[in-house]
């Protein structure tokens, strides 16, 4: 997802803006230079500014650099095979996002195992993603739109095998509702023909379509998040309307495998310290997203859980890579 030039800038100076925090002097030698977070996206994203958000943070509390290295391409598979071969010394991690859940099923043939290949380290961040049409959709209600559906109604996503389209499917599955999908090259011309009417809905991230919505462009039905959003208060949830659908964005840190059980640790202790950080949470809240704490544990049953369900929707829908 690429983000408007405002809101980018907003948000990486919020990054710059976090307030100082102390080198915490540690017995043991981790890290004694600087580590490298890939993120398997190109810049500008919500998946490269939160690497950058947390490099910041563990930058300053261990002090050594976490500097971010943008390797994008194969749908996040190019930048997760370059951790899965780097030594298991907590100096190269990877941004862990949706993509990496997904393409466990959605490629037939991959080089690695992401769940067995990759140690998860912490979880950062959950962002929901808006059910909106067109306004030339009569629809006001996710009950509404799944009626108004049964004539042809085009979704629009940002390519096939995204979050965002596997969500519209995740639909289709659980409701039967009857949606052709679009894909496009990316949410930037999905939410061009969405606006102009081309396409009739799109499961867009929050960052990218809440300012349509509040100009009144794009008309939300819910949002894809088990609970309510706190940026959209009064929009309800998919699952108000089809009980159990849920879909998110999950985001977090990951190691390759064999990474000390020391290094997990102080990784995912620190992190953990960041999302309590009040200024952290505020630059979260600007993603429409809910931190998502916890330990390594947490973070690895809840992508074995997105895996799952993600493959089967690929298999329900038949979804294939670009």
């Amino acid at each position: 997802m690429k983000l408007p030039r405002r809101k980018f800038l907003h948000l990486a100076l919020g990054a710059a803006a976090l307030p100082a925090v102390p080198s915490i002097t540690r017995a043991q030698t981790y890290p004694s230079r600087p580590a490298r977070i890939v993120v398997p996206f190109a810049a500008g994203g919500s998946t490269d500014i939160i690497a950058r958000l947390i490099g910041q943070w563990l930058s300053e509390r261990l002090g050594q650099q976490f500097v971010i290295e943008n390797r994008p391409g194969a749908g996040s598979n190019i930048g997760t095979e370059v951790v899965v071969n780097a030594p298991p010394d907590g100096y190269i991690l990877l941004l862990v996002g949706a993509s990496s859940a997904i393409n466990a099923t959605l490629y037939e043939k991959l080089n690695f195992n992401f769940l067995r290949d990759i140690t998860p380290v912490a979880g950062v961040i959950t962002i929901p993603f808006i059910m909106a049409v067109n306004s030339s959709v009569p629809a006001k209600t996710v009950s509404e739109f799944i009626a108004y559906a049964n004539a042809k109604v085009n979704f629009a996503s940002g390519g096939n095998g995204t979050a965002g389209h596997l969500s519209g499917e995740l639909l289709k599955m659980m409701a039967g509702v009857n949606m052709v999908h679009v894909p496009y090259r990316g949410e930037g011309p999905a939410l061009t023909d969405m606006l102009g009417g081309q396409v009739q809905v799109m499961f867009g991230t929050m960052p990218a379509t809440i300012e349509y919505i509040r100009v009144g462009k794009l008309r939300p039905l819910a949002v894809t998040s088990a609970r309510r959003s706190e940026l959209l208060p009064d929009i309800p949830t998919v699952n108000d309307f089809v009980s159990g659908y849920e879909a998110s964005a999950v985001q977090g840190l990951g190691a390759p495998r064999n990474t000390s059980a020391e290094i997990i640790d102080t990784l995912n202790k620190e992190i953990n310290a960041a999302l309590a950080d009040p200024n952290m949470k505020a630059r979260i809240a600007d993603f429409g997203g809910t931190v998502l704490a916890g330990s390594p544990a947490d973070f690895g049953k809840l992508i074995a859980e997105e895996t799952e369900k993600w493959g089967k929707v690929v298999k329900f829908s038949g979804a294939k890579p670009e």
